[in-house]
């Protein structure tokens, strides 16, 4: 934009600046005052005052990868430049004039809180017994679900056995922090979780060991290094690893691959894992030794009397206030509160302006069935993409119950429902990315857990998102309440 510089320019509200951020491109200008005032920081924009800083300038823009930190930053800045924000602000100031000059009428009361926590789950809790107990704040949380504990919530169903109605949830955590904080509402019971999964008549390991592939194969591979050997016989050269089916291809080979995880993943995800990110497979190891547990983190437990009761210690202080089977749309409207903590979609919250984030679902079918026990472990995998669940849990194994019935779910992924998984694709998080630079420009809300950030987190990984989220909180606070000192 090579804008003279004389009394014509002078004032000039070029709007090219913004048109040409929001198409992905970079800006050189002259130094024309309003975008050097709104926009002259910007990584994405180049002041040059003379043509040889103007070629300098040209030649850096072009050198700017396509995508990267400086488009991040100019998505952020457009979103608190909008029309739609400027109507709004001329609106509301145009609403107090005429509000002034009316009769004036008492407002109806409000109820007074510190803040507002929308969602009863892991990240919700956490905070909200952060700032009751720890900053001695009133605090408000409300959550859709009429009961708190989000997907980890579990009940006694009517035979009287423990399930988790959501599926099962298994803790565990290298985090001593993590488990620590946890303790303080809950004891513990030891429980190291084991999965098989179902291939023809024969239920093998699952992640695959060196058991998994002497049953499945008929050998007898004796240590570590003979099963090392066999599957680097079998895994194929992948030149450049970039989806879910190049993960383990290029590590366990394509029959392996066929057995265990072709049809579990197009079940799960409804996409091929050809389709699908690396990150998805890649969290699924594979053992040249025995060792069957599902997880090797250093914690390993369930809470003694499940999670729901874990929930209710958390939250179990005189400053947290729960309305619980309401929208926090229409709560908001009759309390006065100084912040949001958001823990819901983050595309519902800002009323899905950019589309909806894409999310894979389950649906479940539960069962009692009139034995003591129904299948040798906790959870049984089933890859073979003809069987229409991924998977069947016993819950009695996660809880140590003695019954003499037991109860199991069916669990059927779904394109719809709650929103459990985000979808791991370029496009899915290109959209994330928009509705992420809102939330940046948001002020008095905080967005945190898996839904307000599209991203998949085990519990543990919640709780710690959480508790790092409460200190950045408390040090924020304090900076804004330092005095400042007035210059001598």
């Amino acid at each position: 934009m090579p804008f003279a510089i004389n009394a014509a320019t002078r004032f000039i509200s070029p709007t090219k600046t913004p048109e040409y951020l929001a198409g992905g491109l970079p800006v050189v200008s002259t130094p024309i005052v309003d975008v050097i005032r709104h926009y002259g920081d910007a990584a994405a924009v180049s002041i040059a005052a003379d043509a040889p800083a103007f070629v300098a300038a040209c030649e850096a823009a072009l050198a700017l990868p396509r995508e990267g930190a400086w488009r991040d930053e100019a998505d952020r800045l457009l979103a608190t430049q909008s029309w739609d924000r400027t109507q709004t602000a001329m609106a509301t100031e145009i609403d107090r004039v005429l509000h002034a000059k009316r009769t004036f009428r008492p407002a109806p009361k409000r109820e007074r809180y510190d803040t507002l926590i929308v969602g009863a789950g892991f990240a919700g809790a956490v905070l909200a017994e952060r700032l009751a107990a720890d900053s001695c704040q009133r605090v408000l949380v409300v959550d859709r679900r009429p009961h708190i504990g989000g997907n980890a919530y579990d009940e006694h169903d009517e035979a009287g056995v423990l399930i988790h109605r959501y599926g099962p949830h298994i803790f565990h955590t290298n985090s001593a922090d993590v488990f620590d904080y946890l303790s303080r509402f809950t004891e513990w019971r030891a429980y190291e979780h084991r999965v098989l999964a179902s291939v023809d008549d024969k239920l093998v390991p699952m992640p695959i060991n060196r058991t998994t592939l002497n049953d499945l194969y008929g050998l007898s591979l004796e240590d570590d290094a003979e099963a090392a050997a066999f599957l680097a016989s079998r895994a194929e050269s992948v030149e450049d690893i970039r989806t879910s089916e190049d993960v383990v291809v290029a590590a366990v080979g394509r029959d392996l691959y066929e057995t265990f995880f072709r049809g579990y993943t197009r079940k799960q995800w409804g996409l091929d894992p050809s389709e699908l990110d690396r990150t998805v497979t890649a969290r699924v190891p594979t053992r040249t030794s025995t060792d069957d547990r599902y997880f090797t983190d250093t914690f390993q437990a369930m809470p003694t009397n499940g999670y729901t009761r874990m929930f209710e210690a958390m939250l179990d202080h005189p400053g947290i206030t729960l309305d619980l089977g309401v929208e926090y749309r229409d709560v908001i409207d009759r309390v006065d509160v100084d912040h949001i903590v958001f823990t819901g979609p983050i595309d519902e919250y800002f009323d899905f302006r950019f589309g909806k984030l894409p999310y894979r679902s389950l649906q479940f079918r539960h069962e009692t069935h009139d034995v003591a026990q129904f299948q040798p472990v906790a959870v049984v995998n089933y890859p073979d993409e003809t069987v229409p669940q991924t998977r069947i849990t016993e819950y009695k194994h996660l809880t140590g119950q003695l019954h003499a019935k037991t109860s199991i779910s069916y669990e059927f992924p779904s394109a719809e429902g709650d929103p459990y998984y985000p979808i791991p694709r370029p496009e899915n998080q290109a959209l994330f990315k928009r509705y992420e630079a809102l939330a940046d420009a948001e002020d008095g809300v905080t967005f945190v857990g898996r839904l307000a950030t599209y991203r998949y987190y085990n519990m543990d990984q919640v709780v710690g998102q959480a508790l790092a989220t409460y200190r950045r909180m408390v040090a924020k606070s304090a900076v804004l309440e330092t005095p400042v000192m007035a210059a001598e």
